[in-house]
């Protein structure tokens, strides 16, 4: 099951809008660089503990909002969207491709409505860490080409292509979606940009990617992949910082021999 919710956060496995807290902006003050070397409450406390001017308060976890089950998607409206719908989508467009690095805290809200928390490391193109918070032994690790899913406790580690996830969207370097995807749906309203993106199996069915942009700041508030059975996973991020220095052992894989605490 919680393999299965973190492919279906990157990869495959409502609308009354609750409005997520907006995370103050980090002060660009001296770059952070984390190491996967080390333990991860040692990478949480050098990330806290590093000389910044004026730290911002931490943002409390957000309430993610969780898209209608009953909604109902068009199967394609490709290249008919209008003036406004295609400026909402080049906005999404410009922002995923500013990106650099990412970290910071989410929310996962699985199908079952079982909620899971956690710290995420992102370093484009490709990268991508999820530390889930105890007593889940789930992370992620993305080194750009391969994604894989550990269970510590169980021993185990499951490797999927990323060219094969919806992660990829956001950790390509640069990305148009109208041009680079099947965007079936561009919305918005006072809180938020909503932008959908469709993809079609012969083998396994047609999934979804919802990205969710504030209206306010245009910065990547959540998102929701819906899984060929039409399963929704949601992951909603907080207390997002895009100017750290990433280690890149932190995305390095060991495809032969991983840590497996006895607990």
């Amino acid at each position: 099951m919680f393999a299965a919710a973190l492919i279906a956060t990157a990869t495959m496995p409502p609308a009354a809008a609750e409005q997520v807290p907006m995370p103050k902006p980090s002060p660009k003050g001296r770059e952070i660089q984390l190491s996967a070397s080390e333990p991860r409450p040692q990478l949480q406390a050098r990330a806290q503990t590093q000389p910044q001017a004026k730290p911002p308060a931490p943002t409390a976890a957000p309430e993610p909002v969780i898209p209608d089950p009953r909604r109902n998607v068009p199967a394609s409206i490709f290249n008919s969207f209008n003036d406004k719908q295609k400026a909402e989508a080049a906005k999404v467009s410009t922002y995923l491709s500013s990106l650099q690095t990412l970290v910071g805290q989410f929310v996962q809200v699985g199908p079952d409505g079982s909620k899971l928390k956690g710290d995420f490391y992102i370093q484009k193109p490709g990268k991508v860490r999820f530390e889930y918070d105890a007593p889940s032994p789930i992370s992620m690790v993305s080194d750009g080409t391969s994604l894989v899913v550990r269970d510590r406790k169980l021993g185990t580690q499951d490797v999927y292509p990323l060219s094969q996830t919806p992660l990829r969207y956001l950790l390509s370097d640069r990305i148009d979606l109208l041009r680079d995807t099947n965007v079936v749906s561009v919305t918005s309203d006072d809180l938020y940009i909503s932008v959908i993106i469709e993809e079609k199996n012969t083998l396994v069915g047609t999934s979804r990617l919802l990205l969710m942009l504030s209206t306010k700041d245009n910065q990547l508030k959540q998102w929701t992949v819906t899984d060929p059975q039409g399963y929704d996973t949601t992951v909603a991020i907080y207390n997002v910082d895009s100017t750290q220095k990433l280690d890149p052992a932190l995305f390095k894989i060991d495809f032969t021999n991983y840590a497996t605490p006895n607990n």
